[in-house]
């Protein structure tokens, strides 16, 4: 059974930066494409960044120059750097991951990623 763990929330204020892990258990993680999504109070869950097995990232246009999203395969873990944070960053980030396919696409939709972690709050005060 794959079981995702995140970690690295807190409370930051505007501009500073926040790094998040993800460690992965149950697959052969260097097979599974990671994503990170996030959800605000009252709002629906919404995709961050990606990065596929290969190392390859996608980022949502609000993020993109501000975060990056790395793996290291050695130790299971998925990281997203979080930097120039803004108070409407403020949400809990999930990570979540999926066997990776043959396709060439990212996946950036809920439905695509069968496995998900317990998420980790961050929080932006102005």
């Amino acid at each position: 059974q794959v079981l995702l763990v995140e970690s690295g929330g807190g409370l930051v204020q505007a501009g500073g930066s926040l790094r998040l892990s993800c460690v992965m258990s149950g697959g052969t993680f260097s097979s599974y494409d990671v994503g990170w999504f996030r959800q605000a109070p009252g709002k629906e869950r919404e995709f961050v960044a990606t990065i596929r097995w290969s190392g390859r990232t996608y980022y949502e246009d609000s993020v993109k120059g501000r975060f990056a999203v790395s793996r290291d395969n050695a130790k299971n873990t998925v990281y997203l750097q979080m930097s120039s944070l803004k108070p409407e960053d403020t949400a809990v980030y999930y990570c979540a991951s999926r066997y990776t396919s043959g396709s060439a696409n990212y996946f950036v939709r809920r439905y695509e990623y069968p496995y998900w972690g317990q998420g980790t709050q961050v929080t932006v005060s102005s």
